[in-house]
């Protein structure tokens, strides 16, 4: 599963590097985002535009939005069978922004923690879904869930799973909302090829949603 990310560079250098619109509203580098907090989304709108939403997908037909908590990750295996994320895999696929992400091995009665990165340290995108939901008093909440794929070689050694890392040629055949086919679709969310990758144990304040800052990326010892 992927149940914590970060999210700090510039966001001048994600304009660039994702070819987006101008963001137009203040983007606070995050270092530790935790499930239900809200996280940079790419959508196609005539452009690729950034906007935040929540973490945890409260589906349109739901009546309580705590199913949300439930839902901050979707299997790319069953993704086109499930009635939660089947339709919004045909028509509202989005990118969610990261620099790295955590997950945490377990060694005994102890979980430590590891920050998984690309090894040339730059921004990437995960593949996720979205969707628009309406409060009873009429207020509208859009949220999105990151779908997730098995480990490859690298982060199996912690964890059995990873969310879906977009490779650059794939993100804009997955914002396309043309393409329905979901053999293709599914084609694409695939483990990110491990020697492009990096993971480091870090600091246990990261264990805490509650601590968000550089801290969070000290490395303690590189085992990989």
């Amino acid at each position: 599963m992927c149940g914590r990310f970060s999210m700090a560079e510039d966001f001048t250098v994600l304009e660039k590097l994702f070819d987006l619109e101008p963001i137009d509203f203040p983007l606070k580098p995050r270092y530790n985002i935790a499930p239900t907090q809200d996280v940079p989304v790419v959508l196609w709108d005539n452009g690729r535009r950034l906007k935040l939403f929540r973490w945890g997908l409260i589906p349109s037909w739901a009546k309580d939005p705590a199913i949300g908590n439930k839902m901050i990750n979707a299997r790319a295996e069953t993704i086109d069978q499930k009635p939660s994320f089947k339709n919004l895999l045909n028509k509202k696929r989005c990118l969610i922004l990261a620099d790295g992400f955590y997950e945490w091995e377990k060694r005994g009665r102890k979980k430590i923690p590891y920050r998984i990165i690309l090894k040339d340290k730059r921004p990437f995108a995960f593949a996720g879904l979205y969707d628009l939901w309406r409060s009873p008093e009429g207020r509208n909440v859009y949220s999105c869930t990151i779908i997730t794929t098995m480990a490859n070689a690298l982060v199996a050694r912690v964890h059995e799973r990873m969310p879906v890392i977009l490779k650059d040629d794939i993100i804009s055949l997955w914002l396309d909302s043309t393409i329905s086919d979901f053999n293709l679709l599914k084609s694409f969310l695939v483990p990110y090829p491990e020697v492009e990758m990096d993971m480091y144990e870090v600091t246990p304040l990261v264990n805490s949603p509650q601590n968000d800052s550089p801290l969070c990326f000290e490395p303690l010892v590189k085992l990989f």
